[in-house]
């Protein structure tokens, strides 16, 4: 065969499996999508994952399972995920532990987090609320600081290298104070310590942490979002406090394994950007804190490559690590 007419033939086979690729996304789904939630039923991911998967099974008739798999911080589900068939019928839900901070903080992983994974869409984002008991004599983050530069305070976490321990220590540099670090196994015991006085503040996340500032057991004195939050509208950012940059939050993001078709990425991320632009979930989305984002899965992978930069420095800087 000559040169010319095996070029012909390349270019033909390359045609029909675009063609073949794109009549896939058309008709997409045609069995049950498994959604991987790296984290155990109740939690923030978990209800997050829920919350959409219901709604596109609600608008698209879509049929979602959700697959809980816990533990190694959140590696675990990764993984699974990752090493599942490219073919748009593994979906994970991602956040800042197992996306941006594991790479860094752990010595050995099994998947790498930037190659084995591909954005889809960046669900949202949920600052941290430094909140404090309420039987505490910290009315307000100046007085908070004072006391803590006289005599050494605790501030409790969900656990080594998580989102709250790594902000704790951030600010503990920045004030220049001998802060005890108490890692927690989860946010409910660090919930149920600190509301006891255990402990004496902690960096949380929002949706765990309002229903316990809104019944008066905590007090919040600053939220580490750049702006001031709806739902906290009389409690200072961070930055307005004298911190500049002090912006964190976790983010909730949806991936597939590396591999799968980019029409099927597509479609996806215009399914899953639509759901989130409903009235609905928008407002359960804000009851939760979440602010909810918007936008190709490119610009997802380009806000990622942001975050993986600012928290290799602050596991770099904390000490923390995880065999």
């Amino acid at each position: 065969m000559t040169t010319l007419r095996w070029t012909f033939v390349l270019f033909s086979l390359l045609g029909l499996t675009s063609a073949s690729v794109a009549a896939q996304a058309q008709s997409y789904p045609d069995k049950p999508i498994r959604f991987v939630v790296p984290s155990p039923p109740g939690g923030g991911t978990d209800s997050l994952a829920r919350l959409i998967a219901n709604k596109l099974g609600e608008t698209l008739g879509w049929q979602m399972v959700i697959d809980n798999r816990a533990g190694a911080g959140g590696n675990l589900g990764l993984d699974i995920a990752a090493k599942s068939a490219p073919d748009g019928y593994t979906l994970v839900m991602g956040e800042s532990s197992n996306l941006a901070i594991n790479p860094y903080l752990y010595k050995k992983l099994p998947l790498d987090p930037a190659k084995d994974v591909t954005a889809v869409a960046l669900v949202g984002t949920v600052p941290l609320v430094l909140v404090v008991p309420q039987t505490r004599p910290f009315e307000s983050l100046a007085a908070l600081i004072a006391a803590a530069k006289r005599t050494q305070l605790s501030f409790a976490s969900s656990g080594n290298g998580t989102v709250g321990h790594l902000v704790g220590e951030t600010w503990k540099r920045a004030i220049g104070a001998d802060m005890l670090h108490v890692p927690y196994r989860g946010a409910g015991p660090v919930m149920a310590d600190l509301v006891g006085g255990q402990v004496d503040l902690h960096f949380a996340s929002l949706p765990a942490a309002l229903p316990l500032i809104q019944s008066g057991k905590l007090r919040a004195l600053a939220v580490t979002s750049a702006r001031r939050l709806p739902s906290l509208p009389d409690v200072p950012t961070m930055i307005e406090s004298g911190f500049a940059g002090f912006d964190y939050y976790v983010l909730y993001g949806v991936l597939v394994p590396s591999g799968t078709p980019q029409a099927l990425i597509d479609r996806l991320n215009v399914e899953f950007n639509r759901a989130l632009d409903t009235a609905d979930i928008r407002k359960a989305l804000d009851d939760r804190g979440v602010s909810a984002s918007a936008g190709t899965p490119a610009q997802f992978e380009a806000f990622l490559a942001g975050e993986r930069a600012k928290w290799s420095k602050a596991v770099k800087e904390s000490g923390a690590t995880v065999d």
